[in-house]
């Protein structure tokens, strides 16, 4: 009993302290739920990210290493051209959108296959790098019981995770600066992570979002400015 009361407690320890700024990501990316991209997307890129970690971190119990952490940090290439993008395409028309249809009952495969949720699980792929730092050697240090109590665990908080931050995009005051700035405020961090992620430097990290922040706003006034001509031209 005792050995199960500490692979719990082992398990909640090492996933609070690995995924406490998923927190913050998971939040960010709940704002950003639309007609095309919606919780499913979220909870199941999350879960298959995850899953991913937990694979690569699982030779750990057998005495080895399959993936360097120097490939695990390229992919935080992914966050950076998926905030690049959004600040690209922010400013276009919505109506593409809202004419796009998805099955009324869309099966798992086709969650698990879209490319909003290999989006979401290449991020929190990117951003677990240095999970599999904690989880290696805690991986080699456990027996099979205490393993898969932990790995149970984890996919628990998961959850968990998704949950508090679907909740906390309700909060007045998160919502409403979600709302008016979230759809500049999320590229910039998903650039600002995709360097911390390559580079682990946090200066770069400040500059990156700062930048990608006066570059939204420069884009955002150049289109303003694009569509007040357009708009007396008509005239």
């Amino acid at each position: 009993m005792s050995d199960l009361v500490t692979a719990i407690t082992t398990g909640i320890t090492a996933f609070t302290a690995t995924n406490i700024d998923d927190i913050v990501i998971l939040t960010l990316l709940f704002s950003q739920i639309s007609k095309t991209f919606r919780s499913r997307h979220i909870l199941a890129g999350q879960y298959l990210g995850f899953a991913a970690l937990i694979v690569a971190s699982l030779p750990g119990f057998f005495g080895g290493m399959i993936i360097p952490q120097d490939w695990i940090r390229l992919l935080g290439l992914m966050p950076i051209i998926i905030g690049v993008s959004s600040l690209l395409k922010r400013e276009e028309d919505s109506q593409e959108e809202a004419e796009e249809t998805e099955p009324s009952c869309p099966s798992i495969i086709s969650n698990f296959l879209s490319p909003q949720t290999c989006n979401v699980a290449a991020i929190a792929f990117a951003n677990g790098s240095d999970n599999i730092s904690v989880y290696v050697p805690l991986f080699a240090n456990s027996e099979l019981d205490s393993l898969l109590v932990i790995i149970g665990v984890f996919f628990t908080m998961v959850g968990v995770w998704c949950y508090t931050a679907y909740k906390l995009t309700y909060l007045p005051a998160i919502a409403n600066f979600l709302t008016e700035n979230g759809n500049t405020f999320v590229p910039c961090i998903l650039i600002g992570l995709g360097v911390f992620i390559v580079s682990e430097n946090v200066t770069w990290t400040l500059l990156s979002v700062v930048s990608s922040y006066v570059f939204s706003l420069i884009l955002g006034f150049n289109t303003q400015q694009s569509s007040e001509e357009h708009e007396k031209l008509s005239v």
